[in-house]
């Protein structure tokens, strides 16, 4: 018999699959009519940040144990995507026409519109093999693609943030500044990149010792419940 949080995660899942499948359909609207690669933030940037942003429910899913996902790395990844978006994309307008807006959007529109209708028909025990294949292949082209677009964003931000001393006030109790974060942050896209070379998603990181089962049922399952 079907759970009610099966039938809510099912329902959440599904609603973030549409909405990321919305987000790619802008995109590709703005790119053929346009024939641009500068439009990717125009077009569907604030549908984006409020899919991104909605996505800290999956934080709440495991801080209440309704999926096995814990709460710390998806904090962790949610605030890592997050502070890119907000804090970096849609504040600095200097960087919202770059081609790897466009390019870093496509890439998580496609990743997101496969984990979660992957997530959604789990929940109903019903995904279908070509899906599951999907979400533990697909990855190793699309992620790095993805990981790269952030870190020249992120590069390409520097100057701005420098000239302008961005968000010197929230780090003006720290011994750095928010130009020496983002270096911080890029190094860690690094390895992340590498992680991505050797076949690694974060998804087995983040399964890492949790055996055979939870390896199936990623982190970010805010998605397939216990």
């Amino acid at each position: 018999m079907t759970r009610v949080s099966d039938i809510y995660l099912f329902c959440y899942n599904s609603l973030q699959a549409i909405g990321w499948a919305l987000a790619l359909f802008r995109i590709s609207v703005d790119f053929f009519s346009t024939k641009s690669v500068n439009g990717g933030y125009a077009s569907a940037g604030e549908l984006i940040c409020l899919l991104q942003t909605l996505a800290f429910i999956e934080v709440i899913h495991g801080a209440l144990g309704i999926v096995p996902s814990g709460i710390i790395f998806p904090l962790m990844q949610w605030g890592g995507r997050t502070h890119f978006l907000l804090a970096i994309v849609r504040r600095i307008y200097e960087v919202q026409e770059l081609p790897a807006v466009l390019i870093t959007f496509v890439a998580w529109c496609c990743i997101e519109i496969i984990r979660y209708p992957f997530y959604a028909l789990s929940c109903l025990g019903s995904c279908p093999s070509f899906l599951t294949y999907l979400r533990y292949t697909a990855f190793i082209v699309i992620y790095p693609i993805g990981v790269v677009g952030e870190m020249w964003i992120m590069y390409q931000s520097l100057p701005v943030i420098l000239e302008k001393n961005l968000y010197a006030d929230y780090f003006a109790a720290f011994p750095f500044s928010y130009y020496t974060f983002v270096k911080i942050h890029m190094c860690h896209d690094l390895e992340r990149f590498h992680k991505c070379k050797s076949g690694k998603s974060e998804d087995d990181v983040s399964s890492k010792g949790r055996g055979k089962v939870n390896v199936v049922i990623s982190h970010k399952s805010s998605s397939v419940p216990k």
